[in-house]
């Protein structure tokens, strides 16, 4: 059998990003069990099969797109964290996560509906999506405030952005981004 191409490689990438956003659509917007892997082939424009040609279950797709959520947000919290002086990091990362909130709505639903749910098979990649952002809080609290337990106040920082973000693009659109930031700084001021 000859080797597949690039191009091979990219129709199958943009086949699995297609999926993976379809499917995060959905179960934002109708719950993990109301979507079926039909409604997301149709959603992203395939065929069921490449669905199961990329991802061997809607539970795949999930852990799938909750690994390339905690990437792209870790990676939104630490250049904010390191374009900035020491004393501003918290709130960069409080920045950065509310515009990830708003730049990628349906996963920001999802994470929030979901965080506490133990029993679904994707607990562990919700999780690590959590632990990942908290940690990053709190390794800055940890320097502002040496010696003291900080992961309940790091894990404050991180579920009031995420309330308010999520406040936000449901009930307060015609905020900007600027608005809700300080409103949160307001929050954190002298953290």
């Amino acid at each position: 059998m000859p080797a597949r191409t690039d191009g091979h490689a990219a129709r199958r990438a943009g086949t699995r990003a297609a999926v993976i956003d379809a499917a995060v659509r959905l179960v934002a917007r109708q719950g993990f069990s109301a979507t079926s892997v039909d409604d997301i082939a149709a959603e992203a424009g395939v065929a069921k099969g490449s669905v199961y040609y990329n991802f061997a279950s809607k539970s795949d797709i999930l852990e799938a797109a909750l690994g390339e959520g905690t990437e792209r947000l870790r990676t939104a919290l630490a250049s904010a964290r390191d374009a900035v002086a020491d004393d501003e990091r918290i709130d960069a990362m409080v920045r950065a996560l509310l515009a990830a909130v708003h730049t990628y709505p349906d996963l920001a639903k999802l994470v929030a509906a979901e965080v506490f749910r133990a029993e679904r098979e994707w607990q562990q990649s919700i999780g690590a999506l959590r632990a990942e952002t908290i940690s990053m809080f709190e390794v800055e609290l940890t320097v502002r405030r040496p010696g003291e337990d900080v992961s309940l106040l790091a894990a404050a920082v991180f579920g009031a952005t995420l309330v308010a973000g999520l406040e936000w693009l449901v009930f307060q659109p015609d905020r900007t981004l600027d608005e809700v930031h300080a409103s949160v700084r307001g929050l954190t001021a002298g953290l």
